[in-house]
């Protein structure tokens, strides 16, 4: 069910796409891509899913950035980012559910095996960031314009995060493999996110009491 080749491969591709213009899959035939590129496979559309949210929180990030943004234009930002980082931490414990299912219908994982500290959903996260990361960094390889010396600071990076990506998918698969095996284990770890509730967040309901 999951693989690290695989999940690389698709956020490599749908990092691509998205970026061909505004809209991304949602620009006319990028839904036909999309489809072309993610299959009907329901996993690998999940693992879609949550690479988008990451894809969206990169740019949005980057809005709050621009210099000459105002403080109305901050404030919507600062809303949309914790919008969609709550959106991004659902959608990573959703694969973790995703996987805990599958593993559930075969016996697994083996309660007495030692537990793995990261999930596959947190570890499918962050080579989502990455390959955000690698494609920008190429990016900025080829920049025109740029100053001396930029594109060979950024090949040094590029090359350090293919170094990181590849070290964590290969992390990816072999949790998965003992899991299977029944030499490890992991849970389910909610992140319990307190800022977007209402109930939970003084700053909300201070304002409503």
């Amino acid at each position: 069910m999951l693989s690290a080749d695989a999940i690389v491969k698709l956020h490599d591709q749908l990092t691509e796409l998205w970026h061909i213009g505004p809209g991304g899959s949602e620009a006319p035939d990028g839904e036909e891509r999309f489809r072309a590129i993610a299959g009907e496979d329901a996993w690998l559309r999940a693992v879609a899913r949550q690479h988008r949210a990451n894809f969206d929180l990169w740019h949005i990030e980057d809005e709050a950035r621009a210099p000459d943004a105002t403080d109305p234009e901050l404030a919507d930002v600062k809303h949309r980012i914790d919008r969609t980082n709550q959106l991004r931490n659902d959608l990573a414990e959703e694969l973790d559910r995703a996987l805990l299912a599958w593993l559930e219908s075969k016996g697994l994982p083996n309660l007495e095996a030692p537990l793995n500290s990261e999930s596959p959903g947190l570890m499918i996260d962050r080579l989502s960031i990455l390959a955000l990361k690698i494609w920008h960094t190429r990016e900025e390889i080829v920049r025109a314009g740029a100053a001396p010396g930029h594109a060979e600071r950024n090949r040094d990076r590029l090359a350090l995060l293919e170094e990181q990506r590849a070290d964590l998918a290969h992390c990816l698969d072999r949790l998965w493999q003992e899991t299977l095996a029944g030499a490890r284990r992991f849970k389910l770890y909610l992140q319990l996110k307190m800022y977007n509730d209402p109930l939970l967040n003084p700053a909300i309901y201070g304002k409503k009491g």
